[in-house]
């Protein structure tokens, strides 16, 4: 059931556009709503209802005695100032969640990354991220990375420093930094895995 009346796009932007929505609360009262797209107008949501993936963020951790987690700590123009989270990115025409994980890990990071397969599916299933604004549905895409020593290839409006913390110091920078809230709930579990076990968290099968 839809409680729409009327929708209007305000703006022609080329990545990001904003929509006016009217509807009638449930007093009968008419009212606006607003919302954010990165879709053209074919594609938004409201027209669609598809859960398709449109970007993904990346649990990567190194394969060493004692694991490191995959963290960036890059400038975001809407709060202008670093933040911490994890490597992300959109999903480009034709790729699919894992392949776009590989060539943001190595654009952002210089890293190379191996998808890891285990665990439940519904783990890399598309989730929506802020549906109070966006229509934009994300994955999680889990796995470990080498190449340590590899160079990024960040575009010039990029800012991004890279770092690999260990439990530590995600420990601190989750007390102490400003974090995004996606990364924050993986560094949780983070904190919780163990080295002989980096992905047991994936495992949710019913017991």
């Amino acid at each position: 059931m839809t409680h729409i009346k009327k929708i209007e796009k305000q703006t022609n932007n080329k990545f990001l556009n904003m929509y006016h929505l009217e509807f009638n609360d449930r007093a009968g009262n008419e009212r606006d709503y607003y919302f954010c797209t990165r879709n053209d107008d074919e594609h938004i949501k409201i027209r669609t209802h598809e859960l398709k993936a449109e970007g993904i963020c990346i649990y990567a951790v190194t394969t060493e005695d004692e694991p490191r987690l995959a963290l960036v700590h890059e400038y975001r123009f809407p709060v202008d100032e670093e933040i911490y989270s994890l490597p992300a990115g959109l999903i480009d025409p034709g790729e699919t969640a894992a392949e776009a994980a590989v060539r943001e890990m190595k654009e952002e990071t210089g890293f190379n990354f191996t998808e890891y397969t285990g665990g439940e599916a519904f783990c890399r299933r598309p989730f929506f991220l802020v549906p109070g604004f966006s229509d934009e549905p994300g994955a999680a895409i889990f796995g470990t990375i080498d190449g340590l020593d590899g160079k990024p290839e960040n575009e010039s409006t990029e800012w991004i420093e890279v770092l690999l913390a260990d439990k530590d110091e995600v420990r601190r920078i989750l007390r102490e930094e400003k974090v995004s809230v996606r990364a924050a709930f993986l560094m949780f579990q983070f904190l919780q895995s163990s080295k002989e076990e980096p992905f047991r968290f994936l495992n949710c099968s019913e017991k």
